[in-house]
């Protein structure tokens, strides 16, 4: 049995007096570089910071009283378990999830604290994802599926019924896919709405699992992406159905679009997202010339990246756009030279916030050496300007090349 609109408006209800409206804003900054106008819907700010409280806690609702006291097992490495956790929590349930070895410990740290049992097994989502099932069986649990079932669906799908409500004027909507069920259920909805809109999802390079499944190819994906959430191998059933009937297209989306995408939703519009969360931004930033002039839906559906990584595309993005910059300088060793060069790049306005003297290890002569400085500056022509000013001072500098003019 398929989805309809009627499902989704069903769940709106159930949903409505228990799980806030996330809002929509304008991304002005954005659609100006872009030549779009481009609306996001933050569901990053639910409780655990992603979509996935929408069909878990339409799943949870719909299980019978004696469904209930049995209790749920759940498979995932991040966003919906901590779904599954806080909402069966709140409900009253037991919940067990299923996490595999390679699940960060900050995520296996917040499901517990969310009040599930965490159970570590398996290498993969796949092998969690059996045990899971045979939890399911031995202890008679309530599987709740991340994004194969008719309940899961609808739950998501009520995130379009809030966007197009906001933003009636939406012409196209970027929405990404991992194992389907977010765009199953937007695109049901979107399209019983407003018939004439398209809706476009956005796969990691890494995993283009659904638009294999739909041309009927073998499923060969893999490899380590910084869109993790939608990082699936083996996409529902159900969802694959829904999306070749409703979808208008899919696209992917390589890792070096999705960093740079997390990096512009931070700079440009001071949003913390998550690599899934950012796939549709990155599709626009690859296209921008599909989407022109048009009145364009991103859905940012889950803002829990790492910490780490989040500051390592930070720090990489300042030096694709030539704010953090390595040079190297050649200079002769002698007293007082170390101080000429600090005041050369100082008085350009450059701050340094790194220095390596070498003397030993590079093909200079022995009475020589070169420094290494990674330096912050305003752009490319700010750095122009420095090289300028050491050359005009008698030392010879030019950029490691590894480092700036990354596309």
């Amino acid at each position: 049995m398929s989805i309809t609109v009627t499902d989704i408006q069903r769940a709106a209800t159930t949903l409505a007096a228990e799980l806030p409206i996330t809002p929509v804003c304008s991304a002005p900054r954005l659609s100006r570089t872009l030549g779009v106008s481009l609306f996001l819907k933050l569901e990053t700010q639910h409780h655990t910071g992603s979509f996935k409280e929408r069909g878990a806690l339409n799943k949870l609702k719909s299980l019978s009283v004696a469904e209930r006291d049995r209790g749920v097992v759940a498979m995932s490495a991040g966003n919906h378990a901590q779904a599954v956790a806080h909402h069966a929590t709140r409900l009253g349930l037991a919940s067990t999830i299923v996490m595999p070895a390679m699940t960060p410990f900050s995520k296996v740290e917040r499901t517990k604290a969310l009040g599930a049992t965490v159970v570590i097994h398996g290498d993969t989502l796949d092998q969690a994802e059996r045990h899971a099932y045979d939890l399911a069986e031995q202890q008679g649990l309530m599987f709740i599926h991340p994004y194969n079932d008719r309940a899961i669906i609808a739950g998501q799908g009520t995130l379009a019924l809030e966007f197009l409500k906001a933003v009636p004027s939406l012409e196209v909507l970027v929405v990404p896919v991992g194992g389907g069920g977010l765009i199953s259920g937007v695109a049901v909805a979107a399209k019983a709405m407003k018939p004439g809109i398209t809706v476009i999802g956005v796969e990691a390079a890494l995993y283009p699992s659904m638009r294999q499944v739909l041309d009927g190819r073998p499923v060969e994906c893999g490899g380590v992406t910084l869109a993790e959430g939608i990082a699936v191998k083996a996409p529902g059933d159900l969802c694959s159905d829904l999306v070749r009937r409703t979808v208008d297209d899919l696209v992917v989306v390589d890792e070096a679009s999705l960093e740079r995408a997390v990096y512009e939703f931070v700079s440009q519009q001071k949003l913390v997202v998550e690599g899934a969360g950012a796939a549709g931004l990155a599709a626009v930033m690859a296209d921008p010339s599909r989407f022109a002039g048009r009145t364009v839906g991103l859905i940012t559906c889950g803002g829990n990246i790492d910490d780490r990584i989040l500051a390592q595309v930070m720090m990489r993005g300042l030096v694709r756009e030539g704010r953090l910059v390595r040079l190297r300088i050649g200079l002769v060793d002698v007293p007082g030279v170390l101080a000429r060069i600090a005041g050369v790049i100082g008085d350009a306005g450059g701050n340094i916030v790194e220095v390596r003297h070498q003397r030993l290890f590079y093909d200079v002569p022995v009475k020589m050496a070169e420094l290494e400085v990674v330096v912050e500056t305003r752009d490319r022509t700010h750095i122009d300007d420095i090289i300028a000013r050491l050359s005009a001072s008698d030392f010879t500098a030019h950029v490691l090349p590894d480092t700036v003019g990354v596309a």
